[in-house]
């Protein structure tokens, strides 16, 4: 009885993290992945902070939202960024759009094309390849643009190659063809673009993927006890809770 009772206080004095995270292992590496739930939980792209400095780590973003009685439940950098962490490509934050759509090739991986938008309505999530986003043009209460494209439409970028020697740490997000479901995922180990974008098509059954960033990806989920640290981030999306009183 004295250990049931101990248990269920536990229970009670634990946050209840709305965000399911875990530890996985494909083919011989090694992901964290966090599915998100749009319907149910309060997903947010962040940038700027009220006096228009850019956020830079989680632990800013968490402090400001104290002022709504809110707290981050998790975290990651969501989209490539210049030196003074404005957003590459299209960026909206409340329905106000802060950078344009960027739909011609570049250097760089953003600029390997076919790229694509991670688009936040209400009550789902979805990622486009950046021409479909343009012709269906979704009205995006937040939006972030990156690239390339891990996924699209259940078939790997066509420039990954499976003999690639170019690993670094990357990040990114898939999402169902419903919209209902949102997977982030970052790697543990260096992987290729390859095997990045065969975890989110064969592992986690996504239809679509965007590649976030690489080498620099973070990851902020306290019910795991992480809380990456490092160089100042642009575009940051996270969920959003409330703090029990």
């Amino acid at each position: 009885m004295i250990r049931a009772a101990a248990l269920l206080l536990l229970m009670w004095t634990l946050p209840a993290w709305a965000v399911t995270c875990e530890n996985i292992r494909y083919k011989e590496n090694r992901y964290t992945i966090c599915t998100v739930d749009p319907a149910t939980e309060e997903l947010r792209l962040f940038l700027n902070d009220e006096g228009g400095a850019p956020y830079g780590q989680f632990s800013a973003v968490d402090e400001a939202l104290k002022d709504e009685g809110k707290s981050l439940s998790f975290a990651m950098n969501a989209g490539m960024y210049h030196d003074n962490r404005a957003p590459v490509g299209h960026y909206v934050e409340n329905g106000q759009e802060i950078m344009r759509v960027i739909s011609n090739p570049g250097p760089g991986n953003f600029g390997l094309l076919p790229n694509g938008v991670l688009c936040l309505r209400p009550g789902r999530a979805d990622v486009f390849e950046t021409l479909d986003f343009v012709d269906q043009a979704p009205d995006c209460s937040f939006a972030t643009q990156s690239g390339p494209m891990l996924v699209i439409d259940g078939d790997l970028h066509p420039r990954f190659l499976p003999d690639s020697t170019s690993r670094y740490i990357r990040n990114g997000v898939g999402t169902s063809a419903d919209g209902t479901k949102a997977i982030f995922a970052i790697s543990n180990n260096a992987v290729t673009f390859h095997e990045f974008g065969s975890l989110f098509r064969d592992a986690l059954d996504l239809p679509n993927a965007l590649f976030f960033d690489g080498n620099i990806s973070r990851l902020y989920a306290p019910q795991m006890n992480r809380d990456d640290f490092g160089f100042a981030l642009g575009p940051i999306i996270g969920t959003v809770e409330t703090i029990p009183q």
